[in-house]
């Protein structure tokens, strides 16, 4: 490992390491993409400001996130969600208030959607046996799982040196952390919402300013039972026990507090009696956190040799734990476009569709949470849309909607002009006739052609691509009416053929996401 050079009156002494790509922050998503480009042997420096990446607000509970269908289909795809725990790991019990059969399986708002009212079959391209539509998993697991593969790939993780300036260059980007200067050809800023990528970067930041503060805290209460069970809507706010000793709060001041100050015991149980309404005492306060409903995203993923990704490039109140899949489908849709463009094998374009693809994705995330907001505001407006969405929720369609939603499910592209509807969408999850399925076949990241037919040409067609798109036939059980499908890395379905492929059609499609190369 090559030493960091330092930056004395303006010079640099010593030579300066250089990596291909160099990732500011270690969160989940910096760890993704970087296992994504190393996979594609790329060599990447991860810089990350927290020397210890412990937190208690990764842990139990308020480091579970709701992982959602894409999500769980891109870890699935690279072997990774084997390593996490089992689906039913701290999934939400039925509630005390509810018979089982209403078992609580997502919400919109606080407002509750159940497993009894969801029809699977409204989602046509999901099949029987396919990788779960969603699964809870702790912060602090994701990223060990996540820092493990990665170190395995080679990735080299640096803790304890915040980025501070970055001085772009026509062939090169200089990432400064103090004193020290790290090198390389391309940049992605992963390090948040106050991203010193994205502003040393020059990146436009539009949005929407805050309606609330929201507080995470970890406490003894020293009488607990003047608050209700659950999420309690209130004339002033919101506060939710997940379970003893930890609460969460939000209070419409307009975001005034958070981050004025530090929050101290004193403050959080003024906002705690002003938003329950009672006069609750906290006897201890262990951690505390605030945030916003701040809604903003960048006008651009890309200033040259700069990117950016998750919550760096767009944030939102992390209400139902849209934001980490996001920024995680980010990070798939990303790594394997820059590692081509850093190999030169990109096609024209190819870059730029990162962001073409991804910003629509998270201006609809950015308006899911507005939504929610809207319905949870202490009003009367608000209260009789709240209960029109309830209604709505408690029907099959609704809840099947808003499932869908919250999940993923109709998470897609527009590659509208490849003419089949699967296209733009994510692969199937093809089980074959000897139990191997699709997901399973990714691990290495390649393109690739499935072949039900079993069609020579379309093989030597794919030949003339030099090991980027794998040839792959076979019989599976259920092939949708399909004959042949091509498939990105990231696990998009590029081109599709119901009947006998049209070669030219297939050459067009491919020609938008991989370079031939002769054979």
């Amino acid at each position: 490992m090559n030493p960091p050079f330092t930056i004395r009156d303006g010079k640099a002494a010593g030579s300066p390491p250089s990596h291909e790509v160099i990732i500011s922050g270690a969160g989940p998503v910096g760890l993704f993409l970087a296992c994504e480009l190393a996979l594609a042997k790329c060599s990447v420096l991860i810089l990350e400001k927290a020397e210890n990446p412990h937190s208690p607000f990764k842990q139990l509970p308020f480091g579970m996130r709701g992982l959602s269908a894409p999500t769980l289909e891109a870890l699935d795809r690279r072997g990774l969600l084997e390593e996490l725990e089992g689906p039913e790991r701290a999934q939400a019990a039925p509630s005390a208030q509810e018979p089982p059969p209403r078992r609580q399986a997502g919400h919109f708002a606080g407002i509750p959607f159940h497993f009894s009212h969801i029809d699977p079959s409204q989602w046509g391209q999901r099949l029987p046996g396919a990788t779960d539509t969603h699964r809870m998993s702790e912060m602090a697991e994701l990223e060990s799982v996540l820092v493990r593969r990665a170190e395995a790939l080679g990735v080299e993780i640096r803790r304890g040196l915040a980025v501070t300036d970055i001085d772009p260059t026509g062939d090169g980007v200089t990432v400064r952390c103090g004193e020290l200067a790290f090198q390389g050809k391309w940049l992605v800023g992963c390090d948040g919402s106050r991203s010193v990528v994205r502003k040393a970067g020059g990146f436009e930041f539009a949005g929407t300013e805050p309606e609330f503060t929201g507080y995470s805290a970890q406490l003894d209460l020293a009488d607990p039972e003047q608050l209700g069970p659950g999420r309690q809507l209130t004339s002033t706010g919101l506060y939710f026990q997940s379970q003893a000793g930890y609460l969460v709060m939000l209070e419409f001041d307009g975001g005034a507090a958070h981050r004025a100050e530090p929050a101290t015991l004193e403050h959080v149980q003024e906002v705690l009696r002003r938003v329950s309404n009672t006069g609750v005492t906290i006897r201890a306060l262990h951690a505390v956190t605030t945030w916003t409903d701040r809604a903003r995203q960048a006008t651009s993923y890309r200033n040259g040799r700069v990117l950016l990704a998750g919550d760096a490039a767009h944030i939102h109140a992390p209400l139902g734990g849209q934001g980490l899949n996001l920024g995680l489908g980010d990070a798939m849709n990303l790594g394997w476009k820059l590692a081509a463009t850093v190999r030169g094998e990109a096609p024209e374009g190819l870059l730029d569709s990162y962001f073409s693809e991804r910003h629509p994705v998270g201006a609809q995330v950015l308006d899911w949470s507005r939504a929610q907001v809207a319905i949870m505001k202490p009003d009367p407006e608000a209260r009789a849309l709240n209960a029109i969405i309830r209604d709505l929720m408690d029907t099959r369609d609704g809840a099947t909607y808003f499932a869908g939603r919250v999940w993923g499910i109709f998470t897609h592209y527009d590659l509208r002009s490849s003419g089949h509807p699967l296209a733009g969408r994510s692969v199937p999850n093809f089980e074959f006739e000897d139990g191997a399925r699709m997901g399973g076949l990714m691990h290495d990241g390649l393109g690739i052609l499935l072949d039900f037919e079993g069609d020579a040409s379309l093989q030597t067609w794919a030949a003339g691509y030099g090991g980027r798109i794998r040839y792959l036939t076979g019989r599976v059980k259920e092939a949708m009416g399909l004959s042949a499908v091509l498939i990105r890395p990231d696990g998009t379905i590029a081109w599709a053929a119901d009947r006998e492929p049209d070669g030219s059609e297939l050459q067009e499609a491919a020609a938008h996401w991989f370079k031939t190369k002769s054979i």
